[in-house]
């Protein structure tokens, strides 16, 4: 008989927490997907299991956690052992379980990445910024938008690659989070910090500071007042960037994709997706939209 999904998955768990010395009697699911997220309640643990094919991503984040760790960054920890681990040829890290937590403020993400930037690139292997990673593979599995709009979305991409190529100087190359929204940088009882360290790389700090203002200018999520509050912290007004229009077509595109992969596994996203490719491409009226999910 052939395992089930939650058999099969708790077997890897059980794998990778043996090769560590943790017990996964009691692992709670946090998430079963593609990336799997368990928690061990009675050791206060994390345990993350990535898709086959990570390895790589999963050790830089390793890496990028103990590179915080030093440069006092606040940011999630790391459990004290050898990691990451492989089970049935998934990497697996293991995280301090973090106290309840709320989404920043965007004030809290312009501190934090103002501390970021202000460092000394690390002497680790982190890889350069691809700003348009996944995107090519979230449009071929965007099977429920129409192929009109499939092929505008894939020739804009095109575009949007030869352009990120040519654009204009900006501020050095440093460590850059990758993914810096107020989901990712959260606070606590104990202060502000940063999670999911997967998109760390060296790149250009303005990828960081985009995401805070495409959802100013774009979609409506964070106000004026705020957007001013953000750049006073952080010192630095990436709009005024001539560079600015690239990536932040690039930040709205992948945020479509995200919407156009969902779509095809949920329903609910359907309408989501298509109100953000008709935003996207001037049929929705001008910014800012009103843009709902994962921003």
């Amino acid at each position: 008989m052939t395992p089930s999904p939650s058999e099969t998955a708790r077997h890897v768990l059980k794998q990778a927490c043996s090769a560590v010395g943790l017990d996964s009697d009691g692992a709670e699911p946090l998430r079963l997907a593609e990336n799997q997220i368990w928690r061990l309640p009675r050791q206060r643990v994390i345990v993350r299991i990535a898709r086959e094919g990570q390895s790589a991503a999963a050790a830089r984040e390793v890496r990028v956690a103990r590179w915080l760790a030093r440069e006092n960054v606040p940011a999630v920890c790391l459990v004290d052992v050898e990691q990451p681990v492989e089970a049935d040829g998934r990497p697996v890290t293991f995280w301090a379980e973090l106290p309840s937590q709320q989404h920043g403020s965007v004030e809290d993400v312009a501190e934090l990445l103002a501390r970021l930037h202000s460092l000394t690139t690390p002497a680790i292997e982190l890889g350069y910024l691809d700003p348009f990673v996944r995107v090519g593979e979230r449009l071929h599995a965007a099977t429920t938008i129409r192929d009109e709009d499939k092929q505008w979305l894939n020739a804009l991409h095109s575009d949007l690659l030869a352009a990120y190529a040519e654009r204009p100087a900006g501020l050095p190359d440093r460590a850059v989070h990758g993914d810096a929204w107020p989901g990712n940088i959260v606070r606590t009882a104990g202060g502000v910090l940063m999670m999911d360290l997967e998109r760390f790389s060296v790149g250009p700090p303005e990828w960081d500071l985009v995401s805070t203002a495409v959802r100013a200018k774009s979609t409506g999520a964070v106000s004026a007042r705020e957007y001013d509050r953000f750049c006073a912290v952080y010192g630095y007004d990436v709009t005024a960037w001539k560079g600015y229009p690239v990536l932040a077509r690039a930040r709205e595109l992948r945020m479509v994709t995200y919407a156009a992969q969902h779509a095809a596994r949920n329903a609910e996203w359907r309408s989501q997706a298509q109100y953000r490719i008709d935003c996207l491409r001037g049929r929705s009226g001008p910014r800012p939209w009103s843009w709902k999910g994962i921003l």
